[in-house]
């Protein structure tokens, strides 16, 4: 305004000479008598011409000061409105905005820095260098390279992704872009950006990539298809992986738009069909097994499991069908049931066996020692007569014994449900003794008993009882000769279970060579004349049927232990 003003005043200094001097040149040729009125027309001419002048001056430059005035108005309402939206689109995006000054260097953000990364006004910096500061260390270097040789470039448009520090120190994935202004000599002056949280979308992105590399990779077949289908009943094939092509035989490129039929064989199982096009139509997941056919006819049995895939809006978008081939699996389920079939026989044939041999078999016995009883009270003066009814006795007898043997254990295995109850051990140990009490005489062990951590079990009682019979008898029967017999029965709870212990100091068991036949029926260990090796066989069924184990340590000479846990 001031340059204006002098411009003016020059303009007028100048007219003004040259009026002078004009009027100079005008009056030497005028002879005018009076010069007063010479001097006044000369200064009322001088004044008009000045007025004018100065009028047409100072109009032309309030016209163009109104131009401009308008100019400057309009200018401001556009950066009024652009200032408007600038806010508008700060309040309404949810990415945070920055201005960067180049040559100054210093950079504003909008109030995203806040809500989105934490930060407070007095706690953001004003600078490129709190801004790079706050990139990740392995994202930085790379970052700030790709970003100055855009500036070097002169490019307009840039963007990068890299990892952002929040002010809770954890850091978030964004997507940065900018736009550069430049001069007119093409000199970068001013770069503004936007930068958006890209977080959720990187772990969305890691999700799918490693969903991707599961379908890829599994050994299971995948088949995608679509949710609606050209077809009347099957839906149309979108994707298929490496494990449907290696069980199928076909390329992806050859069934990929083809409708997903499983049931291609002549031999249809109508159920399995009726429950998947039940499943189709009712947008349900489901699991089917059936008989398919390869690319080269070969037919396989396969389970899959169609899974409805609903998208944002809960409309049924596609069909994830997971297959396996479950031939041999099939395969071996028949020979199983085939197997169990033969096995179920074989034991009913036994069981009748063993009936047959335990019940029908003990009437003529009986009547054999009944009529060998008889025959006793009959004098028999022939030696050899006498020998072989002697013999023929014997083996009754041993015959008599074993038949009621194979009773007992065939009640022991029969017995499906085993009443229990919580037994008293020191009525069960008195009983025991008292039914030994011959035996306990002759031998005089040192008993030790050490029941103080449990005092009952939840057992069956009779079994109990002929448990620790058969161990106890055991024990005499196979004492040492060379020193006094010690047994020592311990019981102890741990958790929910009880735990017997029952030890010796016999003549102990060589376990490296008979291990493996320890518990066995009819095994015998030491050549004594009235083992039968029916014993342990005994304790062993009983316990297990308890649904509980025995275990045995053993050493020749030094004595035996069983733990029975019950």
């Amino acid at each position: 305004m001031r340059s204006k003003t002098n411009q003016i005043i020059s303009i007028f200094i100048l007219f003004s000479i040259f009026m002078a001097i004009l009027w100079h040149k005008f009056s030497n040729n005028l002879q005018l008598e009076n010069p007063y009125y010479y001097n006044l027309i000369k200064d009322v001419i001088f004044i008009l011409f000045v007025g004018l002048l100065f009028r047409y001056i100072l109009s032309k430059n309030e016209k163009r000061n109104s131009r401009i005035l308008e100019k400057i108005k309009s200018n401001n309402n556009e950066i009024k409105e652009s200032n408007e939206k600038y806010d508008i689109v700060s309040k309404a995006t949810s990415d945070t905005i920055w201005d960067w000054k180049i040559q100054d260097d210093t950079i504003t953000w909008n109030k995203g820095i806040e809500t989105i990364f934490g930060y407070t006004q007095e706690e953001v910096g004003n600078n490129s260098a709190w801004w790079f500061d706050k990139i990740h260390p392995e994202d930085s270097i790379k970052m700030s390279v790709k970003l100055y040789s855009f500036i070097e470039q002169k490019s307009e448009k840039w963007q990068d992704q890299y990892r952002f520090r929040c002010a809770d120190n954890t850091y978030k994935y964004v997507l940065d872009r900018g736009f550069l202004l430049k001069d007119k000599k093409g000199r970068a002056l001013r770069m503004i950006g936007a930068i958006q949280d890209i977080t959720k979308q990187k772990k969305e992105e890691e999700n799918l990539k490693l969903l991707e590399t599961v379908v890829t990779q599994t050994k299971d077949a995948v088949v995608i298809t679509k949710s609606d289908s050209n077809s009347e009943t099957f839906p149309n094939i979108i994707y298929v992986n490496n494990a449907f092509c290696a069980m199928t035989g076909y390329k992806s490129k050859k069934v990929l738009s083809k409708p997903f039929n499983p049931f291609n064989t002549e031999e249809l199982d109508s159920h399995e069909y009726e429950k998947f096009i039940a499943a189709i139509e009712e947008k349900r997941e489901c699991q089917i097994e059936t008989l398919t056919k390869k690319k080269n006819k070969e037919e396989y049995w396969v389970r899959f499991s169609m899974i409805p895939i609903y998208n944002s809006d809960n409309e049924l978008s596609h069909w994830i069908s997971i297959q396996k081939d479950v031939t041999e699996e099939r395969k071996q389920e028949k020979e199983k049931e085939q197997l169990i079939r033969e096995l179920t026989q074989n034991n009913k044939d036994l069981k009748q066996f063993s009936y047959i041999t335990s019940h029908n078999l003990r009437a003529p016995l009986s009547n054999l020692i009944g009529l060998l009883n008889l025959i006793e009270d009959i004098p028999i003066n022939d030696s050899e007569l006498l020998e072989i009814i002697n013999g023929f006795k014997k083996s009754t007898h041993l015959l008599n014994e074993t038949i009621n043997d194979l009773v007992k254990i065939i009640v022991i295995k029969d017995k499906i449900s085993i009443q229990k109850e919580n037994v008293t051990i020191n009525e069960v140990v008195e009983h025991v003794f008292s039914q030994l009490k011959f035996q306990i005489e002759q031998s005089k062990p040192i008993l030790k008993l050490n029941f103080d951590e449990a005092d009952t079990i939840y057992t069956n009682k009779a079994y109990l009882e002929s448990i620790l019979i058969n161990l106890l008898t055991n024990s005499i029967k196979y004492k040492s000769e060379t020193k006094k017999l010690k047994i020592s029965i311990t019981i102890k709870k741990i958790n929910n279970s009880t735990i017997l212990k029952f030890k010796d100091n016999g003549i102990g068991i060589d376990l490296k060579r008979n291990s493996e036949h320890i518990f066995g029926l009819y095994q015998r260990f030491h050549d004594y004349p009235d083992s039968k090796g029916l014993g342990l066989y005994l304790v062993k069924s009983q316990i297990e049927s308890l649904g509980g184990t025995i275990s045995i340590e053993s050493e020749v000479n030094k004595g035996t232990e069983f733990t029975l846990t019950f």
